[in-house]
């Protein structure tokens, strides 16, 4: 009798794994299809395990983490997902605020002004995950995670983890050397500053209050869709387009802030990238500046 190969769930069981997952139960646009198979590992050990076992079976590997500047395709993601969020411990030692990949960029602005620590406060607001932050550079309001970082461990495609100092991230605008050689971020270090906590709560509450009144928040969207050309203000330009309530199907060019895309209910991811492509058509027709989205888009398009 010819043995059954077990399946993955059955390989780690000890690993929240599924199959067929929709991904709009965990991305901010609450649009996009199915991941082929889903896992959650909780340790460094686990994605190791995971990321090794899919370059043996030949499967297509992606990371996400809190999926907040994230557009996945109506037909979903083939091969193996890996969502890090799970790895989520944060801890502070002296002027050193250390988080795992998975864990939120929010928490660690938090537990940095806890310990009365400055230099994390423009990024009281930015919904993802440390891993995420680290892989885009994500910044607001004049500081980026170039400014804060002092280093990162990564897991490099040949399954050593290693420290990346803040020099060898090789970080830009929005972008750093985790783009470009498909490493996996596993945590950060921060090295800050001592400062006066309720200073810090103070800027940070007043950025926070900053973002609500000129953002979407109300509405599921994939935060900044687009990076801000040389020279412009990519949501004024948007603006002076005449597009600021555009539509494509359910998803709107904010009517608050014209850098931002909403799904007012029913948008679909087709719904965000013909939106994206009919505004970026406009803006090079009247000003001729190419917009470049900001916003990671993956998967497939859903084929009927």
């Amino acid at each position: 009798m010819s043995q059954v190969n077990p399946t993955i769930k059955e390989l780690f069981p000890q690993i929240d794994i599924r199959e067929a997952e929709a991904l709009s139960h965990y991305t901010y646009t609450k649009t996009g299809g199915k991941a082929d198979i889903l896992a959650f590992p909780k340790t460094a050990v686990e994605v190791q395990t995971l990321m090794q076992y899919a370059q043996k079976q030949h499967l297509p590997l992606t990371i996400i983490g809190n999926a907040s500047n994230l557009i996945v395709k109506d037909g979903g993601i083939r091969g193996m997902v890996l969502i890090l969020t799970k790895m989520a411990q944060i801890s502070v030692q002296g002027n050193l605020v250390y988080a795992q990949a998975g864990a939120k960029l929010i928490d660690a602005t938090v537990a940095a002004a806890d310990a009365g620590l400055t230099g994390l406060e423009f990024a009281a607001g930015i919904p993802g995950s440390v891993g995420g932050a680290v892989f885009m550079n994500a910044g607001a309001y004049g500081g980026e995670m170039k400014d804060a970082i002092q280093s990162a461990t990564v897991l490099l495609p040949n399954g050593k983890i290693s420290e990346f100092d803040q020099t060898a991230l090789h970080f830009s605008y929005r972008h750093s050397q985790i783009q470009d050689d498909n490493s996996i971020v596993l945590a950060a270090t921060y090295r800050l500053q001592p400062g006066e906590q309720k200073v810090i709560k103070a800027k940070m509450a007043a950025l926070n209050q900053r973002r609500a009144a000129k953002q979407p928040l109300e509405y599921p969207s994939c935060g900044s869709v687009f990076k801000r050309p040389h020279g412009y203000f990519t949501g004024k330009l948007i603006h002076e387009a005449g597009l600021q309530g555009h539509t494509c199907g359910d998803v709107q060019v904010s009517l608050k802030h014209a850098g931002f895309m909403v799904n007012l209910g029913h948008g679909t991811a087709t719904d965000y990238i013909h939106l994206i492509r009919d505004v970026q058509a406009v803006v090079f027709d009247q000003f001729g500046v190419a917009l470049q989205p900001e916003v990671r888009i993956l998967g497939e398009d859903l084929i009927d």
